[in-house]
């Protein structure tokens, strides 16, 4: 494709060179240029692409794009085509969707945001259109599907070139649907900037990822920024139970679709009846059987029906299909031993999710002594560690605190502020064991039978993550290693 088509969108402030350069590939990693190809200079949290402009010349890029004219200095430029651009983070999504072919326009992208609900979301509405007989796609935290090969993710919202990448490879593969999850993150850093989305999801907004945004206004504001993009031709579908559904939709040119289990809504739900094998929900005045649980599962299967008839289903055909839905991976998995015990293991690592999960655990079965235990990640959000600390005091009859990823941060520091957010009450509850394994351990062979143990914050992951170590870690062996020496 020739640089000039493929620059055209980007905001380009001056071009030097052969705008007509024949370009057969882009990228904002200098370790990914390809011969003949276009590397784009991108600031980036942690570093600074400028830095590595003559690596991607030396890498055989025909074409640079940058921001800063001072980069250039002393780097031999002869015979590349120099692009300045007034900010590269939205010219690398731009130039991403042009060189792809607008793939995102080709087919019906669906994306959903809010801290919580946002992968099991996405998952199951790619289930349901598959289960429909629907070629689909899925861009999640837990993988990425083209129909129904998989590949693996780093990030929640991947960098703009992978998803233009995928989401040519789905057009390719006759996908008509694509789901995908956008964080704040990927909001503010302009990832998802260029893609045409046919209808967007709000589902929550709590505590998270302060660490990075510093405010929850700010938090709030990257959350909006997706619905005030949004095109006339596209559906906003709004919780509108959360304080702040409507000021996602207060500026958007999107039609916009409400959902709720408390008041007047487009779409609305009830919980009938609940129990570990699952719930009959009430949507619409229409009575459906799932085998997910939890208040919160119920929000998100009114969001993934309001979503299914918005963008083609049928509404009773939408129905049919969430009957056979099971749970996502690491959500609210529960594993059967002996003693008559109960080991939850959830994602949940935010004190609304973490809410979420022990509320609808005490719900399901009040009788049964609760466990809690959990840890939160290092180098990340420090003030929802004491909250979490808090709701599990408020909500368990036990608590367990120990790692999660804790990355750079020595672990005893983390469990500090934890601590810190336990009353007195609430520390004479408490065991804190740095070790996770040992710490499952300890709570499964510490528990009276017939309890309810959680397992919050790793959910599906099968790793942890101790420095800069990448350690194997999948909780679910870990339980059954226990269970069999129980029974022994």
């Amino acid at each position: 494709m020739k640089l000039e088509n493929i620059i055209a969108p980007a905001g380009v402030l001056e071009v030097r060179g052969n705008r007509s350069v024949e370009i057969t590939g882009i990228a904002d990693d200098s370790r990914k240029v390809v011969p003949g190809g276009l590397f784009i200079a991108v600031r980036g949290f942690a570093g600074d692409g400028h830095a590595y402009i003559p690596q991607a010349i030396a890498k055989g890029a025909k074409a640079v794009a940058y921001e800063d004219e001072g980069a250039l200095e002393g780097i031999d430029t002869k015979g590349i085509t120099l692009v300045k651009v007034e900010n590269s983070r939205h010219a690398v999504a731009m130039m991403a969707d042009a060189f792809y072919g607008h793939p995102s326009s080709q087919l019906t992208l669906v994306g959903i945001t809010g801290t919580n609900g946002k992968t099991t979301t996405v998952t199951l509405l790619y289930k349901l259109f598959m289960g429909l007989g629907y070629n689909c796609g899925l861009l999640s935290t837990i993988a990425n599907f083209v129909g129904t090969r998989r590949s693996e993710t780093a990030n929640t919202t991947a960098d703009p070139i992978t998803i233009n990448a995928l989401l040519r490879e789905m057009c390719d593969a006759g996908c008509e649907y694509c789901f995908m999850e956008v964080s704040s993150i990927g909001v503010e850093q302009e990832r998802v900037s260029g893609l045409h989305f046919k209808a967007a999801i709000f589902s929550n907004l709590t505590h998270d990822h302060l660490d990075y945004h510093k405010t929850f206004a700010e938090y709030l504001r990257c959350k909006k920024l997706f619905f005030d993009n949004l095109t006339p031709d596209a559906v906003a579908i709004i919780n509108i139970d959360d304080k702040n559904g409507r000021v996602m939709v207060q500026n958007t040119a999107a039609r916009v679709i409400t959902y709720s289990l408390r008041t007047t809504a487009d779409h609305t739900a009830r919980i009938m009846e609940e129990s570990f094998e699952g719930m009959m929900l009430r949507i619409d005045g229409q009575e459906t059987w799932t085998r997910l649980i939890g208040r919160h599962n119920a929000y998100n299967l009114l969001a993934i029906y309001a979503t299914a008839v918005a963008v083609g289903a049928k509404p009773e055909e939408a129905l049919i299909a969430m009957s056979n839905l099971s749970s996502v991976d690491g959500r609210l998995d529960t594993l059967r031993g002996p003693k008559d015990l109960s080991v939850v293991i959830d994602y949940a690592h935010t004190p609304d999710a973490m809410e979420n999960v022990l509320s609808t655990l005490r719900a399901i079965a009040p009788e049964r002594e609760l466990i809690c235990l959990f840890g939160c990640g290092g180098d990340r959000d420090r003030t929802k560690r004491p909250e979490m600390a808090a709701m599990a005091e408020k909500m368990a009859d036990r608590i367990v605190v120990t790692s999660d990823n804790s990355r750079t941060e020595r672990t005893a520091d983390i469990l500090d502020d934890i601590r810190a957010g336990l009353s007195p009450k609430g520390l004479a509850k408490s065991l804190f064991i740095e070790d996770r394994k040992e710490a499952i351990r300890t709570a499964i062979l510490t528990a009276p039978e017939h309890a309810t143990i959680l397992l919050a914050g790793k959910g599906h992951e099968t790793y942890q993550i101790i420095g800069t170590e990448k350690r194997h870690f999948d909780e679910k062996e870990i339980v059954n290693e226990v269970f069999q020496q129980i029974n022994i």
